[in-house]
Order: structure tokens, then C-alpha cells, then sequence
């Protein structure tokens, strides 16, 4: 018999309520024990299911609360299984106080993600819906949060049991040719299983490579603000962040280290990268900055190239190339900084200047915000995410993008040996890999390693 889990769901602190979960064989038993109905011979045991009563929870004759409590009856429950959620006062000392009560009355304190993985255990959602619910939690814009929702309902759960029944139908005639190999007959067209796995490859590939838009809805897109020394890239990711984030000073080399934040605009999330100044110094702290700097300019999707327009370094050509080199293939905006201090004259000059650079040039000035809404603007159109819809279908964990990589090998391998007729072990070796790979996603094969790693992130009470 499982244990009686309970926790507090809401989160910690002081607030208006707060909602302790009890789920588990003796949930109703327990909270029966403790709780007193305002109704006169109320028993909890005699509760509809999905109905609410409310009442008191008592330590003996002392009344700890006045609560609402909730009850859910397996089946048709989060966890599948009886639960009873008691809403409380927000009082820190009244939840610790109820969740004693409920410990010393038989329960055991959940650990991270219990509920969700009791959920998973009990078939009320498969493995990629359980994670879905902590990305659910942790969605920080309307894309994320529908990008979430969808997988939450079973969108790609469907897709992927969709893909795995085909082959199973398929992997399950080639293994019955094998028992028939002495009268050498073949029950799975090669034909029709050549069209199938191709159709599979170009879904699987489609599913993996909406990783990088999956990725950058849910951790936010990396910007990283680049250029030299005191050219106002702290200042500019103070206002874009409406905090006081960076130190700003006239000296040169303040920003040694990579600071970084996040910021909704437009509804996507964009995760700034303030960096160390690029220049030539001998200074060996100033340099490891610097260093650092290449690395996120490489790990950046956008990289805003900040410029200062009262002055251009007697090292522009070396900085362009050097940002050139490192920025190949990203999005970059140049972004000149300061332009409240110069005339038209000087702008035209330095428009001449850069005439060659083929990206989006932005005029500002960071510290009287002047066109910083442009940039931002700038930032949106350069994204360039596809608006996830309700249905779509869109990969946004590691997990998932490991274990699709490696059934498209196993996808490939079953094209290949097709084409060059290999034996029918062979080919079932190969569909099966497929398989479990997609399984490996949908938790219908995994192990307790797997489990405990993705629900161990989850917080207490979920």
C-alpha cells in the first residue's frame, strides 16, 4: 500500500490562503480525524466527490483554523487517487501547524513533484505531460504558457504514440517473416514501409527541429550587448530592464563579468547578456572578461552591437572584424549609442561609414531613452518566432530533443538498410531502437533514474 503524501501547494509565505494536499488510500480517513464541519454530524467519509464543506480543523478542542476543504475521489482526481485539499488563512504558523496535524495523524511529507509523479504512475498523464506541468509553472509569457498548455493536454503525446503504433505494426510483420524465413515469404511490404519511414523521418525531423524555437520560448532568447569600454552597454541593459542592474561608471573595464536578466517584450522573452568590453588590454582579470564575452556572442541568437557616436575607437577595424568573426551567422542590430550628443552632419558620417553593414541600424540614446523603443521593436522583428497556436506542436525540452536525435538515427538506418535490402532482423533491430527512443519521451518505457531526475526538479507540492 502507498503511503498518505501531504504538502503545502501554494507558495511559501505569508498570504491571503494557502492550500495544503493530502493524497493517498487514508486521505479522507486523516483529514476526517482533524477536520470539523460547521454542519452538525458532517462525516468527510460521506462527502460527494468534487464537492466543497466548510468547517474547522481542531487539535483536540483547540480550533487551529476555520478552513474550506475540498474532495477529490479516485479515479477522477490529479493524482488518481483520493485527495483532499484543506484551504487555510496564508498565516505561516497555521499551515505549519495543520501540516503537523496531518503527519501526526499518518501522513509522510511529500518530496518534490510526488503528486505529479503519482499522477504519472496512476496513467492520469504520460511522461511528457508530467513535465509539462513544471514548464506550466514556470511559463513566463503567452508563449511559453501556450507552449506548455498544449503539450500539458497531449498534443505531442499523440504525435509520438501515433508515430510508435505505425511502427509497431510494421516492426511486428517483418518479425513474422522471421519465423517464416524457410518458406521465404514477406508479410511487410517493402514498398509501403519505405513510403512509412519516410513519412516518420520528415515528422520526427520536424518535431526536433522545433527545439530551437521550443528553447528559446521557454529559456528566453539570448541577446548579448557587445562592444568596447564605456560605449553604454550597461547603461542601455538598466533601461531595458527598468532596473538598476549593471554598474555604470566613466571608468574603463567595469563590466569584468557576464551579468545576465530577462524582460518580456511582445511576448517573447528575451534574456540580455551584458558583457565585458572588447579591447586590447594586458590587464589579466579585464582579459578572462573578455574571453567571456566571445563565448556568449557565439551562444547569442541576436547580438546588439553597441556603438558610441561622440567617439569611434582607433581600433573600429580591428573590433569589426573580431565581432564578425564571432557573430558569423547570428542577427545583429548596430546600435549607436549617444545620440543626443551629436548633429545631423556627423550622423550622415557615420552612416557613410558603416554603408556596408548589411543588418538593422538603430539610432539611441540609452541614457535619455531616446529610440529605445525602437530598438525593441528591432529586438521582436529579429526574434522572428512563429506565434504558437493551440494545437501545435512544439519541443521545448532537452530530454525530449535528445531522445527524437537519436530515433532519427534509428529512422535513417531502417531508410538505409531498405534501400539495400538488408535482412529482416536487422531491420527490426533498427524500428525497434525508434521505438524506444520515442517510448523513452512518453515515459512508457523509462527508469527509476529518469523519474526521479525530472520529478526531483519539481517544487514541493506538485
Amino acid at each position: 500500500m502507498k503511503t498518505t503524501i501531504t504538502a503545502i501547494s501554494t507558495p511559501p509565505g505569508t498570504g491571503g490562503i494557502a492550500v495544503i494536499r493530502v493524497s493517498g488510500d487514508k486521505a479522507i480517513e486523516i483529514c476526517n480525524g482533524l477536520f470539523v464541519a460547521a454542519r452538525k454530524d458532517f462525516d468527510v467519509n460521506q462527502m460527494d466527490a468534487n464537492s466543497l464543506v466548510f468547517g474547522s480543523v481542531k487539535a483536540g478542542e483547540e480550533i487551529i483554523d476555520e478552513v474550506v476543504l475540498s474532495l477529490f475521489r479516485a479515479p477522477h482526481s490529479f493524482t488518481g487517487e483520493d485527495v483532499v485539499e484543506i484551504s487555510c488563512h496564508g498565516s505561516v504558523y497555521i499551515q505549519q501547524r495543520i501540516l503537523q496535524l496531518l503527519i501526526q495523524k499518518g501522513c509522510t511529507l511529500a518530496a518534490p513533484g510526488e503528486f505529479t509523479q503519482r499522477a504519472f504512475l496512476n496513467g492520469k498523464m504520460d511522461l511528457s505531460q508530467a513535465e509539462a506541468v513544471a514548464d506550466l509553472i514556470a511559463s513566463t509569457s503567452a508563449a511559453s504558457h501556450r507552449m506548455a498548455l498544449n503539450q500539458m493536454r497531449g498534443g505531442f503525446s499523440r504525435e509520438l504514440t501515433m508515430l510508435r503504433t505505425q511502427l509497431l505494426d510494421f516492426v511486428s510483420l517483418v518479425e513474422l517473416e522471421l519465423d517464416f524465413s524457410e518458406e521465404d515469404v514477406e508479410f511487410a511490404n517493402r514498398e509501403h514501409l519505405k513510403e512509412l519511414v519516410q513519412k516518420i523521418e520528415v515528422a520526427i525531423s520536424k518535431l526536433s527541429d522545433s527545439f530551437s524555437v521550443g528553447n528559446a520560448l521557454k529559456n528566453g532568447i539570448p541577446v548579448a550587448l557587445v562592444g568596447e569600454t564605456n560605449v553604454g552597454k550597461s547603461t542601455l541593459l538598466n533601461v531595458l530592464l527598468n532596473e538598476e542592474r549593471a554598474i555604470v561608471s566613466d571608468v574603463h573595464g567595469t563590466t569584468r563579468d557576464v551579468i545576465e536578466d530577462m524582460i518580456n517584450i511582445g511576448g517573447i522573452t528575451f534574456r540580455f547578456i551584458d558583457t565585458a568590453g572588447i579591447r586590447e588590454t594586458k590587464d589579466k582579470v579585464e582579459n578572462l572578461g573578455i574571453e567571456r564575452t566571445y563565448q556568449k556572442i557565439e551562444q547569442a541568437v541576436i547580438v546588439l552591437w553597441i556603438l558610441d557616436c561622440t567617439q569611434l575607437s582607433e581600433h573600429i577595424e580591428w573590433l569589426t572584424s573580431r565581432i564578425e568573426e564571432k557573430a558569423a551567422g547570428k542577427k545583429v542590430i548596430l546600435v549607436f549609442n549617444k545620440i543626443d550628443k551629436i548633429d545631423i552632419e556627423e550622423k550622415e558620417v557615420l552612416d557613410q561609414l558603416f554603408s556596408q553593414f548589411d543588418g538593422e541600424k538603430i539610432y539611441i540614446s540609452a541614457k535619455q531613452r531616446i529610440n529605445t523603443d525602437e530598438l525593441q521593436k528591432a529586438l521582436v522583428k529579429a526574434a522572428q518566432l512563429p506565434e504558437v497556436q493551440p494545437g501545435d506542436v512544439v519541443v521545448n525540452n532537452v530530454r525530449h530533443y535528445e531522445a527524437l536525435q537519436n530515433a532519427l538515427k534509428a529512422i535513417r538506418r531502417v531508410n538505409t538498410g531498405l534501400e539495400s535490402g538488408i535482412s529482416g532482423d536487422f531491420l527490426s533491430q533498427d524500428i525497434r531502437e525508434c521505438m524506444f527512443f520515442l517510448g523513452e519521451i512518453t515515459g512508457q518505457i523509462s527508469t527509476d533514474d529518469i523519474l526521479g531526475n525530472i520529478f526531483s526538479k519539481f517544487c514541493i507540492g506538485k
